[in-house]
């Protein structure tokens, strides 16, 4: 169904200046939720739950080993192969703010669990921290704030692995003080395929948290691989602690789908080209390529959410929180509205003084920017407004995404020995 669009705005006083600055963005159209346990919610009932009862009753679309060893291969590849840019080249890229919108995100919702964290473990406590699939190690200044004691970074993308671990080194030879220097491992492994306990120093650690961000999505290619990569991110939490991660949210992108009539749809910035049955897609398997500017160019599958549900449940998780970027904002953005300049989130429309020319993409796509101009022209004349945006195609990029948060379940065992959560 296509609703208009609704928008939304917040707006905050600048104490630097006698300009008011208005943040303000703009919705896409609700998704459609396939089914009420994919509604949005902060907590669930505590349950009882066996094993047996709890694995999802569907069968892969295939399981055939080598496939999914090819498909492994070829996202190490790809992100592998992305050239570790500067800067200066990062300022000029199409997405510079929409990527910073989303490590905006990311560092509000690891700032919110690694607090709870913080607020349960006795202090002076090892704070220990599992972060699958590490990429180029973008959250390791997000774990350096939150005081993380012992830090396991894993990725499938060896050369990515080494540029992580070539930056930790840098971050804390800058650091005099040794002592807040965490215990650190770093390994290549395929998180959809092979048990990442077994390659701990220790197997026997238990993690408070475990992150995967922009990832979980791969391990859909088939059952057997959803089902390591759970199992890998559930199996050395303890008790009462978290597994938070990000990714596409399939209902919004299905309901593009619908929207475009066509299983190639975007805009200048991303692409989606599907390669399943959109009509009735499979619940492991649904295959698309997504392209982001010069970022990705990556063979996805979709994530249908009640069954990442039940999968968590066969593991001991339970949901405990779901949001899709555009109600993270909403949330967060009155507390965080700090770190949101600081990290330059938005862009600022019109440019400051001197400025102006400071973006091009202002002045070649100004219909990008016109709900940013539309909503000045509603302000007073006797103030000079500037707003906090994201262009219209970034947003629609962005607001692909939803988080997730589970929580460890307390674990027992019946009769013959299989576990209990509750």
């Amino acid at each position: 169904e296509n609703k208009p669009y609704r928008k939304k705005v917040f707006s905050l006083i600048d104490i630097f200046s006698t300009r008011r600055f208005i943040l303000f963005y703009k919705f896409l159209p609700n998704s459609q939720t396939m089914s009420d346990s994919e509604e949005s919610r902060t907590s669930v009932p505590r349950r009882t739950v066996s094993e047996d009862e709890s694995v999802p009753k569907v069968q892969p679309e295939r399981d055939d080993v080598e496939t999914e060893i090819k498909h492994s291969a070829i996202v190490a590849s790809h992100y592998n192969n992305i050239e570790d840019r500067g800067l200066v080249a990062r300022k000029k890229s199409n997405i510079y703010f929409m990527r910073n919108f989303n490590n905006w995100i990311k560092s509000v919702v690891i700032e919110k669990y690694t607090s709870l964290i913080k607020e349960r473990i006795p202090l002076g406590s090892p704070f220990r921290v599992l972060d699958m699939c590490c990429g180029k190690g973008g959250d390791l200044n997000k774990w350096a704030s939150a005081n993380v004691t012992h830090l396991i970074c894993t990725d499938i993308a060896l050369v990515s692995l080494e540029q992580c671990e070539g930056r930790f080194d840098t971050m804390y030879q800058r650091d005099r003080d040794s002592q807040r220097r965490p215990k650190v491992e770093f390994f290549a492994a395929d998180a959809t395929l092979q048990q990442l306990r077994t390659k701990f120093r220790d197997p026997s650690l238990k993690l408070h948290l475990v992150s995967c961000q922009f990832a979980f999505h791969y391990s859909f290619e088939s059952f057997k691989q959803a089902d390591c990569m759970m199992k890998n991110a559930a199996e050395c939490l303890e008790e009462g602690f978290y597994f938070i991660g990000t990714i596409p949210d399939a209902n919004e992108i299905m309901k593009r789908q619908r929207m475009a009539m066509a299983d190639t749809f975007g805009n200048d910035i991303y692409r989606i080209q599907f390669y399943c049955d959109t009509d009735n897609p499979p619940l492991f398997g649904a295959k698309y390529n997504f392209q982001l500017d010069e970022v990705v160019d990556c063979p996805e599958f979709l994530v249908h959410f009640p069954t990442l549900e039940r999968l968590a449940l066969k593991h001991g998780l339970r949901l405990v929180e779901k949001k899709r970027f555009d109600e993270l904002f909403d949330t967060h953005v009155s507390r965080k509205q700090g770190l949101l300049e600081k990290m330059q989130a938005l862009e600022t429309y019109p440019p400051p003084y001197g400025r102006q020319n400071a973006d091009p993409n202002q002045r070649k796509e100004p219909e990008q920017y016109r709900h940013a101009e539309e909503f000045g022209k509603q302000m007073s004349s006797q103030h000079q407004f500037r707003v906090g945006t994201l262009s219209q195609k970034e947003w629609e990029a962005s607001s692909l995404y939803l988080f997730f948060a589970f929580q460890k379940m307390k674990t027992s065992y019946d009769a013959k020995g299989r576990p209990v959560y509750s």
